[in-house]
């Protein structure tokens, strides 16, 4: 019988012993195909590995060299873009990405950063598109042109229906829309202390009109630029210091716009009101009858006019007006805060045209500078 070669051995059933050489070569063999594939897994995973994050890196550097995201322009409809004193670059591209005119505030940074003219971006409003090229924002912004504005100037003193007529002419607001508003004080943001008036208290000044504004936001920006005012000059507790409240203050204020033509002499026409108050004396103030009577504040009125049944005839009526009788500015605010020292009781304004005033202590005084007046009218156009 032939003897069975070693590896027909084994199919037959017959192990070989461990140290054989043919069960070495045997395992040998196993561990060399069992090795090799776990092998060729981890080369697998390695390479899809480094094949993923070489996508992701050459993505970043391709995001590196494209720049932040922009939009091609150049944009459509119609944005208003405020910029505020002082606003930063970085928050004014920030804005303009929720606003949608930037596709990113990067991209408006950078093109900012390009143009030297970005330091000098002025405060205002500006009307911009959606969707539009970064560098094309920049060109409007830095070009002050296009700041798309206007101002007005409410001179002292005016009335509130005086105010009403300059804002209707210098907005694209009617004068009624302006009287909706002052019929709802709660809208202009209005003091207690006003009792629901707003005259005396839309302070004078020039203001910029820009296209977000409505006529409610015009007068309570007013509103608000007076209540600056009276807390910077401290009226509450000056006005208490005078025995007054604020509003007697502003009432006394808005008397000296009309009584006095000077700066210097403001202080002086308050120191008389209050001397004349003090001794129970009636005002006799031409400018509240004025008032009274809805005329333009005249140097003078007629006994006619005098007559008028009204809280506001101070020659009818001992102690003040109930309120201001037009808008005043800071100077007299100011004035009637901190009113001179002397003892006149009367005042007149004897030259119209450069504002001299003669003050007096007694009545004969004030006849004979009412006398220089009447004298002046006689060969001047000014009265």
């Amino acid at each position: 019988m032939t003897e069975p070669l070693p590896e027909q051995v084994e199919d037959a059933g017959h192990d070989l012993l461990p140290g054989t050489a043919a069960g070495g070569r045997r395992r040998a063999e196993k561990r060399r195909r069992g090795g090799c594939l776990p092998m060729l897994l981890v080369v697998v995973l390695f390479c899809g590995i480094v094949a993923w994050f070489a996508r992701g890196a050459i993505a970043d550097v391709k995001d590196m060299f494209a720049g932040p995201e922009d939009f091609a322009g150049p944009g459509s409809g119609e944005v208003t873009f405020v910029i505020d004193p002082g606003q930063s670059v970085s928050s004014m591209g920030a804005e303009l990405q929720d606003l949608g005119v930037v596709k990113s505030s990067d991209a408006f940074v950078d093109a900012a950063a390009k143009d030297g003219r970005s330091t000098k971006i002025q405060a205002g409003t500006y009307l911009l598109k959606s969707r539009m090229k970064a560098a094309d924002v920049v060109a409007i912004l830095v070009d002050p042109s296009q700041i798309a504005q206007d101002t007005v100037t409410i001179p002292e003193g005016k009335r509130t229906s005086d105010i009403v007529k300059i804002l209707a002419k210098s907005t694209d607001f009617k004068a009624k829309q302006f009287q909706a508003v002052l019929d709802d004080p709660a809208a202009l943001g209005l003091p207690a202390s006003a009792g629901g008036n707003p005259e005396g208290y839309l302070f004078p000044a020039t203001y910029t009109i820009t296209p977000a504004d409505t006529p409610q936001s015009i007068l309570a920006a007013m509103v608000a630029k007076g209540e600056s005012v009276m807390t910077d000059l401290g009226l509450d507790a000056q006005a208490q210091a005078l025995g007054l409240t604020a509003h007697e203050v502003l009432t006394v204020a808005s008397m000296l716009e009309f009584e006095a033509n000077r700066t210097q002499d403001y202080p002086k026409v308050a120191r008389a009101i209050y001397n004349r108050l003090d001794k129970g004396m009636a005002l006799q103030s031409d400018a509240t009858v004025a008032y009274a009577n809805g005329l333009s504040g005249e140097v003078w009125t007629t006994s006619a006019q005098r007559d008028i049944d009204s809280p506001y005839n101070t020659y009818a009526n001992t102690g003040l007006p109930p309120g201001p009788i037009g808008n005043p500015g800071q100077a007299t605010i100011d004035a009637a805060l901190h009113p001179a020292e002397g003892p006149w009781l009367y005042w007149v304004v004897v030259n119209l045209k450069t504002g001299e005033t003669v003050f007096s202590t007694t009545l004969a005084e004030h006849n004979a500078a009412t006398e220089r007046l009447r004298e002046y009218c006689k060969t001047s156009d000014a009265c």
